[in-house]
């Protein structure tokens, strides 16, 4: 008789088992209108949420992209002026929001800069897979995208109206 292979579940894993019981506690929620209920929204750590509030989702996905550094040129352009068009209107959530996809667009070049796949754990076992050689266009990408986050955390205005933010809704 063969013998099945078992595996120990890895943290990334154990992550996800604890995900699952978590999730209703989550921050953000799938039809919440955030530019008419900005107190529903929570800025985070980090990406958080990113792919969830509406409608600043759907308004600056389309110009995410970071497949070379010349289309990451124009998507960091693109997204830091929605974040300064937001911070014009003093709407806190979107610029927020483009600050957090400018972010993701510096962690997803670097993962595709380190791992050719874009996968940085195996299926089967969740561990880490070993870095493949490493990509410069992607970390060119990468950096393209650091340098628009960085300025738009820095940015006085921005950094205002998240002090004020959180004085409001915490």
């Amino acid at each position: 008789m063969g013998q099945t292979k078992t595996y120990k579940p890895s943290s990334k894993q154990e992550k996800n088992k604890r995900w699952d019981v978590l999730k209703h506690t989550y921050s953000w929620h799938y039809g919440i209108d955030y530019r008419l209920h900005p107190e529903e929204y929570r800025i985070g750590k980090g990406e958080q949420g990113v792919l969830i509030c509406e409608p600043f989702k759907s308004e600056i996905l389309p110009f995410w992209r970071f497949k070379t550094p010349e289309i990451a040129q124009a998507s960091s352009i693109k997204i830091f002026e929605l974040f300064k068009k937001y911070l014009k209107k003093e709407e806190f959530v979107g610029a927020d929001m483009a600050r957090k996809f400018l972010q993701m667009g510096y962690t997803r070049a670097r993962r595709y800069a380190n791992h050719s796949t874009g996968r940085k754990y195996d299926k089967l076992t969740g561990t880490e897979l070993p870095l493949g050689p490493p990509n410069p266009l992607k970390a060119k990408s990468a950096q393209i995208f650091y340098e628009k986050w960085k300025e738009a955390e820095a940015d006085s205005q921005y950094q205002q109206l998240k002090k004020d933010w959180k004085e409001k809704y915490g």
